[in-house]
């Protein structure tokens, strides 16, 4: 069983499916209203655990009923919740999603993921040291995610970063060299190198680019067209397993994420963990929601 450590957000997810997306100023009836546990720490956290890692979470949550639900569910999943702070006067993160056909649109409130700071960082020093592998995104302060990062690599413990939502801090290069291996989508990767990477072939190319500027192994996803992967200049490309029906896309590049970050720190090849990874991903999408969608390990 590999050790993981996540840092990153938790947020509340009130979700509705729409039959067409609204343009401003209109007012659209939509159906099939529901709340679930979401934000990409969470979520990563949720879907490592799942899959058979054993998880700590560092993150916050307001010291509200949806920040008391959120620990209850992390719990329920094994997760150590030790390293979670609950603040007073201070939201659980809340992500309303609109669903359409499959796609989503999301708008975040990140409430108490704006109080994770270097001080809870360091106060989790001792697990994190624990760690096979440290996860984060950057869905809280860049300044917090830049810090976790040089402690990792002062600890020895690699980084797989997940750069999303699409950074508006610029990755540079002294920071890229600090991460083991970057799972950024289409929009992200475009953030980051200028390179839209429509088809497979020009993700090839971003992803020598992201190896130019530092980053040791880079897994860029590519929706239904799978993803690219590798280091240095060797990257391959690995089809998407066809989904017959593609319900929710919400947590897919999260259990995507996870499932890699899981595979790794069991010894497995990269190619093996993007393998597993594609697998995991595709059972997420044929579901509603974003931590009631990601699967468990005997379902993969």
């Amino acid at each position: 069983m590999g050790k993981l450590v996540v840092i990153g957000s938790i947020n509340n997810d009130l979700v509705i499916e729409v039959g067409k997306p609204p343009v401003m100023g209109e007012t659209v009836l939509g159906t099939g209203f529901f709340q679930a546990p979401g934000g990409k720490g969470a979520n990563q956290a949720a879907a490592c655990a799942r899959l058979g890692a054993d998880v700590t979470l560092i993150g916050a949550v307001g010291d509200d009923a949806f920040g008391k639900a959120m620990i209850d569910g992390f719990k329920q999943d094994g997760i150590d919740t030790c390293n979670i702070k609950a603040y007073s006067g201070k939201p659980t993160g809340t992500a309303m999603i609109i669903l359409n056909e499959g796609d989503n649109y999301i708008a975040v409130d990140q409430g108490a993921n704006l109080a994770v700071d270097k001080e809870q960082i360091d106060a989790a020093t001792s697990k994190i040291k624990e760690a096979d592998i440290a996860v984060l995104q950057l869905e809280v302060p860049f300044e917090t995610v830049k810090y976790a990062v040089e402690r990792c690599n002062e600890i020895g413990v690699p980084v797989l970063l997940n750069p999303a939502p699409a950074p508006t801090h610029k990755l540079d290069k002294s920071f890229l060299e600090l991460v083991e291996l970057i799972t950024p989508n289409e929009s992200e990767t475009f953030a980051i190198t200028g390179i839209m990477p429509a088809t497979p072939q020009e993700a090839i190319k971003a992803a020598v680019c992201l190896s130019n500027l530092g980053v040791k192994n880079v897994v860029i996803t590519l929706g239904g067209d799978g993803c690219v992967y590798g280091s240095g200049e060797d990257f391959r490309h690995m089809p998407a397993i066809k989904v017959e029906k593609v319900v929710d896309t919400t947590a897919a590049g999260d259990s995507f994420t996870a499932a890699v970050a899981v595979y790794l720190s069991e010894g497995n090849t990269l190619e093996q963990s993007v393998a597993f990874a594609t697998r995991v991903g595709s059972i997420t999408v044929s579901r509603k929601g974003a931590q009631p969608s990601l699967p468990f390990r005997r379902e993969i």
